[in-house]
């Protein structure tokens, strides 16, 4: 089974004063599952991991509710207020959808220490028990408290979205290496193969990727690391069967089932 563990659907009336704005023209439009399956169908993928793009309750129906209807996603990371609370009881409402199998705050846009705070815990210790998992939408920065939130929660399975976002564009972040490799010695913690090329400006060319490509499966293993698309975001650097073609040529032709399906299968309970 070829599954692509990281992609999104939105719709622009949705998303009025979110991202993405009008000058990222090639994403700033809907974007529905007829608009992927082409390319599903063309690359060999089975299925997909649909993720969620706004802090809004009202996004993880939406995308359930196309879960429903499309077989094709396999599973859904939806979104709630982590530090709510009554998180742990909004957690395990969502967690009774068959489909939702993973939620992701946008640490991304929070300050450096925001998963450091305890009003986190009685959520993340609720995903653990309902057996969700945790998509960690983070950057540099967060990546220390990312580890004390990892460490603290043994029982929650993380994974690290677009490795980070390390500036590929420039050479790499500083710092990046070494603490991907604190997480990487965390057997909780499993990285996406995914979002890099967005992070690369210019350097869009298989040999600019290699590096980073070669350090995350030294870091993480080919058992715990997932290829995703990030889909349609990818269009703003590159396309679906490019992308997934060159990671085809990254990655050992031993680990494909693993990378391309069977890390994904496993992490996020496909059965």
């Amino acid at each position: 089974m070829r599954i692509d563990a990281h992609q999104h659907f939105w719709l622009m009336a949705a998303r009025r004063g979110e991202w993405p704005p009008p000058e990222l023209g090639p994403i700033h439009r809907d974007f529905l599952p007829p608009d992927l399956l082409p390319l599903l169908l063309e690359s060999g993928i089975d299925g997909t991991i649909l993720v969620q793009t706004l802090c809004s309750e009202a996004d993880t129906a939406f995308m359930l509710d196309l879960a429903e209807r499309h077989s094709v996603i396999r599973g859904v990371v939806g979104w709630t207020d982590l530090k709510a609370p009554d998180a742990p009881q909004r957690v395990q409402a969502l967690a009774s959808h068959p489909k939702l199998k993973g939620l992701r705050p946008m640490v991304q846009a929070e300050a450096a220490d925001w998963l450091d705070d305890p009003a986190i815990d009685p959520a993340a210790a609720a995903m653990a028990e309902w057996g969700l998992s945790f998509d960690a939408l983070v950057l540099p920065p967060h990546l220390p408290s990312l580890l004390r939130f990892a460490r603290r929660h043994p029982a929650l399975s993380i994974v690290i979205d677009h490795a980070a976002k390390t500036d590929i564009a420039h050479g790499g972040t500083p710092g990046w290496a070494e603490d991907m490799a604190a997480l990487g010695g965390l057997p909780n913690v499993r990285c996406k193969l995914s979002g890099l090329l967005t992070e690369a400006g210019e350097r869009t060319g298989i040999d600019d990727i290699r590096p980073y490509v070669e350090r995350l499966i030294a870091l993480f293993g080919t058992d715990r690391l997932l290829w995703g698309s990030d889909w349609p975001v990818l269009r703003l650097a590159g396309d679906y069967p490019g992308w997934l073609e060159m990671c085809r040529q990254l990655v050992p032709a031993a680990a494909h089932d693993a990378v391309f399906g069977g890390n994904a299968a496993t992490f996020y309970r496909l059965g």
